[in-house]
């Protein structure tokens, strides 16, 4: 195995210059003696929120819907034990053919601009997901997809959400910032311009308004007064400023934390935590979904042989190499769901360690038995070479681990050439899918985000997968409103992908944040984001 380059704290002096791009002189102004009006100071990495990701309606980026859930309400809210609860939505029924929800809306909510929150609204922020000049991928997938029929206001705060066929995910769905909602007025004067966010243009019904907006530097959050409608009761923040501090880099991030000039830094990786010292809690709550992943391009290179794809996933040593990167923070993933996600398979834990032996066996069967001067396998006058295409910025944990990775490789003779690109020249190759891998996680508490990632039409189908048996295990996932026989797909889709090796799994992340003494309660909900409803902050 090679060796690691482990990410250390900025000098001092860096340090300092760095924090010095914080807009507040520091943090936690504890104001009055209540502290109603204190400003909390939250340190996030906030990578590419500026290139048109303040929108979690259209974004597929994480941090989307993590910093605009504080200003987008959902119609449900979905508990630590996975049930749902009340929020916009008083109460709900689901048809007895699983293919129409019904909402009873609360009467007394408002968007900030003083619109009030009704059927209406509903149906066109649902109505504008689905419209294909939204280019909404994500969300548009959550809402079904092709499988929506559409939302009508059948009275002033009842809305009917209809699908073609029973869509069991749909409540989950329905509790995400992506099927939040912004009012009407902005969707009708100024939708084009949600992508890049604003004080007048990101509007929603929130505990928060965003008051200030410095693309790349930092979001302010002023609290909304009239808050009365929060999940399990929540009211008007007791904070009266969030703000948000964009800082991509981890050691800044954990700098600001530790020298008391942010009060919460979310984002942390695992080797920065034991210096942050006694004064700050650490709360890691692991990632429900996909885990940290390479996605296999079978329509493209030498990954249309499936010994090809076998070989590649026992020849990386992932967990000698997750285990040093991560200093043990992380598990080793063994399956395309993660062990937090209802449906995961743990029959799969140790079932395809690494094994250079098998590797080369199967990288022989497969006709790859020539060799190069440098020691890559060759058929036919062919290199055995795969390129990697990996989105930036990359955080050196993750540099590390695709060292780690080409060098495993290179040992049976495999040569991986990874490329990295900015976003608009990613796009470029990922459209086409002019790549042979590629590489991300992707959070959800729902299996049903497989169909993303696995069916033919997927748009997140990065390994271009296409079979019929795939598609309608993930068809009948949709439909099954019984835990265990969704359950039961889900384990069959795991199960295929083990032998089929359309993804590689590599590791599973938790989202760590810290939160500074003075600091209380802060609050998480199932994917490991900060809820601020409760939050205080004195020094």
């Amino acid at each position: 195995m090679p060796s690691f380059p482990v990410r250390r704290l900025l000098p001092l002096a860096a340090l300092a210059m760095a924090s010095a791009l914080l807009l507040s002189s520091c943090a936690g102004s504890a104001g009055d003696a209540d502290g109603s009006d204190a400003e909390l100071v939250w340190a996030i990495e906030g990578a590419n929120l500026s290139a048109g990701h303040m929108d979690p309606q259209t974004s597929q980026l994480d941090v989307s819907g993590m910093v605009q859930r504080q200003v987008l309400d959902s119609l449900v809210f979905q508990e630590a034990d996975g049930s749902f609860s009340p929020w916009l939505a008083k109460s709900w029924e689901v048809s007895e053919d699983g293919r129409t929800y019904t909402f009873e809306l609360r009467d007394d909510v408002t968007f900030s601009d003083g619109n009030a929150f009704d059927a209406a609204a509903v149906k066109a922020n649902f109505d504008r997901i689905v419209d294909p000049a939204t280019k909404s991928a994500q969300a548009a997938s959550m809402l079904g997809g092709e499988l929506y029929a559409g939302t009508e206001a059948t009275g002033e705060h009842t809305v009917e959400v209809s699908f073609t066929q029973p869509y069991a995910p749909f409540l989950q769905a329905a509790s995400t910032a992506q099927l939040g909602f912004w009012s009407p007025k902005v969707l009708e004067k100024s939708a084009d311009q949600l992508d890049a966010g604003g004080p007048d243009v990101t509007v929603g019904t929130g505990p928060f308004v965003l008051s200030e907006y410095t693309a790349d530097q930092e979001i302010v959050y002023t609290r909304n007064d009239d808050y009365a409608w929060g999940p399990d009761g929540a009211k008007a923040p007791k904070i009266k400023t969030l703000r948000v501090e964009l800082l991509p880099e981890a050691s800044v991030r954990a700098g600001v934390l530790s020298s008391g000039e942010a009060d919460v830094a979310t984002q942390l990786p695992p080797n920065v935590v034991a210096d942050l010292g006694d004064d700050v809690t650490v709360t890691a709550k692991e990632y429900p979904g996909l885990p940290y992943s390479l996605f296999l391009n079978e329509k493209h290179g030498v990954f249309a042989d499936q010994k090809v794809r076998q070989a590649f996933s026992v020849a990386i040593d992932i967990d000698a190499a997750v285990d040093e990167i991560f200093f043990g923070e992380f598990p080793r993933a063994w399956s395309i769901l993660g062990p937090t996600t209802p449906g995961y398979d743990k029959s799969l834990e140790g079932s395809w360690p690494f094994d250079a032996d098998k590797a080369n066996a199967l990288l022989d069967e497969a006709g790859w038995t020539e060799r190069g001067a440098d020691g890559i396998r060759m058929k036919d006058g062919q290199r055995l070479s795969a390129r990697w295409i990996a989105w930036t910025p990359i955080s050196d944990d993750r540099t590390a681990l695709a060292n780690a990775i080409q060098s495993d490789l290179k040992d049976v003779g495999f040569e991986i050439v990874r490329e990295k690109l900015e976003p608009a020249a990613y796009n470029e190759q990922y459209g086409p899918k002019t790549y042979d891998i590629t590489d991300w996680d992707f959070s959800g508490v729902d299996a049903d985000l497989l169909r993303s990632h696995l069916g033919t039409d997927g748009f997140q189908n990065a390994s271009q997968v296409s079979d019929p048996a795939v598609d309608d295990l993930l068809e009948r996932g949709l439909s099954a409103s019984d835990t265990d026989e969704r359950a039961q797909i889900y384990t069959e889709l795991q199960q295929w992908n083990a032998e089929h090796v359309a993804i590689v799994p590599l590791y599973v992340s938790s989202l760590i944040t810290g939160s500074a003494k003075g600091v209380d309660g802060l609050e998480y909900d199932l994917y490991g984001r900060p809820l601020f409803y409760d939050a205080s902050v004195s020094r």
